[in-house]
């Protein structure tokens, strides 16, 4: 017994001696293991394999939108955002959360206030040209931003800047309610569809600037407000020359369904989105109270801050803005679905396939419009994210996005369109 220990000892000591020096070799197969996981991890999230490609376009072949594509180079031409997280929906959509664009300009406008019947004041910032339009004509760019947003955002002046630039005076609303340190007075704010606010800047601008042509624009939520409003009645067309929608879902009823999904993390920015509508709601907690003719009660807004949805919010707060009896008829009444099909100017619409606030299943609207009306031009994206759109070439961003180029180059073609329409209709008229 007392010889066999030492043996075994002598042993395991042989074993360790034979087996030690492939320990550090399985340690490095894990440790590429680990390292190839997270490098597929990351090739996945960052969507890497995914090939650029031109947007789709879907239209009807009329000699507008033959002359409009072959106008707008940047719309038919292969779309390549940066290389290294560009192709990720998430991180475009982020970025443009967190910083808006790079090297923002700051142009210089002038704030005007409009009295509303109902008591509430409309703002709006106008900035005027930085040149002559190409086409020598009096343009006006007359913009709805997105949800909660004014003209002090940062994708919002990088536009204005670019779009003065070219020739466009700008006219930027600033929703009811979204200004910091601007209080109420009256007891409502900006909702999903209401279009009175959109609607006194256009006509505060047809008044003081009579011969100028419209080109009207809006991003995400504002994409809804300004489809909404041209289709509500035919006069609100009058001296448009065109119309664009960026990155709006269309129908609030069919996406209520999926805001809820954890699809592409859609749930997760429905509560990032309502937390920030409840500040903004908050920040006005003492006009909504103090006022008499408020629907808006302190039991509302202690609901409010156990809000985790923008669906609970809407049916907390927002329905009750302009007395709609249910969610539904909220939804129903405020989305642009109903009205789009009236709009008869030429309209383009544009989304991203990875907008992951927007569910794919949303795009059908825009897809049938195009398919059956000749004045509308659809193009999706297969990159962009959700108001993104960042061109450049491996990691650092283009101060310019291709939604600005886009815009810009779109309206140009328009109005030279429109420009020698109406030259050809004289010469015509005068032989």
């Amino acid at each position: 017994m007392v010889l066999h220990f030492p043996t075994m000892t002598i042993l395991e000591a042989s074993e360790l001696h034979t087996y030690g020096p492939d320990l550090p070799a399985v340690f490095d197969g894990v440790k590429l293991a680990a390292v190839a996981a997270i490098l597929y991890v990351i090739v996945r999230c960052l969507n890497l394999k995914s090939p650029t490609t031109p947007p789709q376009i879907v239209y009807q072949d009329t000699p507008l939108s033959r002359y409009v594509l072959k106008s707008c180079p940047t719309l038919t031409r292969e779309y390549i955002p940066p290389l290294l997280w560009g192709k990720s929906g998430h991180l475009q959509t982020a970025l443009y959360g967190k910083m808006g664009r790079v090297n923002t300009p700051t142009p210089c406008g002038v704030r005007k206030f409009i009295p509303m019947p109902d008591g509430a004041t409309a703002t709006f910032d106008l900035f005027e040209p930085g040149k002559s339009h190409s086409t020598e004509d009096d343009i006006t760019m007359v913009i709805c931003p997105g949800i909660g947003n004014h003209s002090g955002q940062n994708y919002i002046r990088t536009f204005v800047d670019y779009s003065q630039r070219n020739g466009y005076r700008c006219a930027v609303l600033n929703h009811l309610g979204a200004l910091p340190n601007v209080e109420l007075t009256s007891p409502r704010m900006f909702t999903y569809g209401c279009t009175w606010e959109f609607g006194a800047m256009v006509g505060y601008i047809r008044r003081s600037f009579p011969q100028t042509q419209l080109v009207v624009v809006g991003f995400s939520l504002g994409g809804n407000i300004v489809c909404k409003f041209l289709g509500e009645n035919r006069s609100n067309q009058d001296g448009v020359l065109c119309c664009i929608s960026i990155c709006q879902g269309y129908s609030a009823l069919r996406a209520q369904e999926t805001f809820l999904q954890w699809d592409q993390c859609r749930r997760l920015y429905n509560f990032v989105l309502a937390d920030k509508m409840k500040k903004l709601i908050l920040a006005h907690r003492k006009s909504f109270l103090s006022m008499a003719s408020s629907r808006i009660d302190a039991a509302d807004l202690n609901r409010l801050l156990t809000a985790t949805s923008l669906m609970q919010i809407d049916d907390t707060i927002m329905r009750k803005f302009h007395s709609h009896s249910s969610l539904r008829e909220y939804y129903e009444k405020e989305s642009c679905v109903h009205y789009i099909h009236k709009v008869h100017v030429p309209l383009l619409l544009i989304n991203s396939m990875d907008d992951p606030l927007v569910h794919h299943s949303l795009l059908a609207v825009p897809h049938t419009l195009a398919e059956k009306l000749p004045n509308v031009v659809f193009a999706l994206t297969q990159h962009g994210g959700h108001m993104g759109f960042f061109e450049g070439a491996v990691l650092f961003p283009e101060p310019l996005s291709w939604m600005d180029k886009v815009i810009v180059e779109y309206s140009d073609s328009i109005c030279h369109w429109r420009k020698h329409s109406c030259s050809s209709r004289t010469s015509s008229t005068s032989t």
